[in-house]
């Protein structure tokens, strides 16, 4: 007997999350220079850092030796100003993904099942199968969340419903007024609802829905958030969990101690108040859409409008699009194949400054021109 057989079974079937492929290892496995590779693959910020979480960052140096702060009083108090809740009403993260995981940790169990939809995040079917629980997938809507399929699959058992808006990988928004009724329904369940909001920054004000003002109509409401895309600091992982008091205090009662960093703590405080970077963040993403969209359609080719900072598009028809990715790695520009979303014909294109579009744009067309 393998020691891997001692694990539960539920744990030795998961299917490890694949990120993007990283800008060294396709410069190894292809002889690229890595100056001249772009990488749109993880949504990530290509202006970089904020200016001023460089400078937190290098004053934090020297604490370095000393734990980081467990309850990240300044982050959170910063937070709380800024979106007007409580201290006790926020939790912290290792990025996003480790808030998902503690609602998985704190809500479900083998025997509980939770529900999401297709074609929405990875990690959420991946948390609910590391906690033994049953996932139920609805069918999606035009490749978004269709409520009212993921309503009519709550059962007894359901304990969490994941829902992201915007959704990733496809980038579909959904109507606030929907999601506001579908939350008063789930308000009348025993599930906890969490409300992925990774990519809000990037969305006008009022196109954005008003689910922090619903944390008081709602109890059941979780909403998450991150610092690794609008603000910048994908390598520093912070995210964070809004919801009642009685909920963020289970959440940290799962939460591994000093679970961010001190480096962390200090940058995503400093980007919260840097209103300049996060302006030209948004101006970069708002002309790089258009950008990206356009040369699509000069290609000939359709895609799946985004609210996000990235943009699904289909490359091609016989349901394939695993030939065009390796061959815009072989010119030295990453995209995400999509295909364990069961979207097998798109690549997910990450926006980026305007001459790295530009050349996933070109290649693209050399691609297709010679299939």
């Amino acid at each position: 007997m393998s020691l891997a057989d001692l694990s539960p079974h539920y744990i030795r079937a998961i299917a490890p999350y694949q990120p993007g492929k990283p800008i060294s290892e396709l410069a190894r496995e292809m002889g690229l220079d890595e100056a001249g590779i772009v990488k749109l693959a993880s949504n990530e910020n290509p202006l970089g850092i904020s200016p001023r979480a460089k400078a937190a960052m290098a004053r934090e140096m020297d604490e370095l030796a000393l734990y980081p702060d467990g309850n990240g009083f300044v982050l959170k108090s910063a937070l709380a100003s800024r979106l007007d809740v409580g201290l006790d009403q926020i939790v912290l993260g290792n990025g996003s993904n480790d808030v998902l995981d503690l609602v998985a940790r704190a809500f479900l169990a083998p025997g509980a099942s939770a529900v999401y939809s297709r074609h929405a995040f990875a990690v959420y079917p991946l948390a609910t199968q590391a906690a033994g629980a049953i996932g139920i997938e609805a069918p999606a809507r035009d490749f978004g969340h269709d409520l009212d399929a993921m309503l009519a699959r709550v059962r007894g058992h359901t304990r969490v419903v994941w829902i992201a808006n915007p959704n990733n990988p496809t980038g579909t928004l959904l109507d606030n007024g929907a999601l506001h009724a579908a939350l008063a329904v789930l308000s009348r369940t025993e599930a906890v609802v969490v409300l992925d909001e990774a990519y809000v920054e990037y969305m006008a004000p009022e196109r954005q829905a008003p689910a922090l003002q619903w944390l008081e109509e709602f109890p059941n409401l979780i909403l998450t958030r991150t610092f690794s895309k609008a603000y910048g600091l994908a390598g520093l992982r912070v995210g964070y969990a809004v919801c009642r008091p009685e909920v963020a205090d289970l959440l940290n009662r799962v939460r591994q101690p000093f679970n961010v960093n001190s480096l962390a703590l200090a940058a995503a405080t400093a980007a919260l108040d840097d209103a300049d970077f996060l302006a030209e963040t948004k101006r970069v993403n708002d002309a790089g859409m258009i950008q990206l969209t356009e040369g699509f359609r000069r290609l000939g080719l359709t895609w799946i409008p985004s609210a996000g900072n990235f943009v699904a598009v289909r490359v091609d028809e016989q349901g394939d699009a695993m030939p065009v990715f390796q061959a815009l790695l072989r010119q030295g520009v990453i995209v995400r194949p999509v295909a364990n979303y069961a979207m097998p014909e798109y690549l997910r294109v990450s926006i980026g400054l305007p001459e790295q579009n530009e050349k996933c744009l070109a290649a693209l067309d050399g691609i297709l021109g010679t299939k």
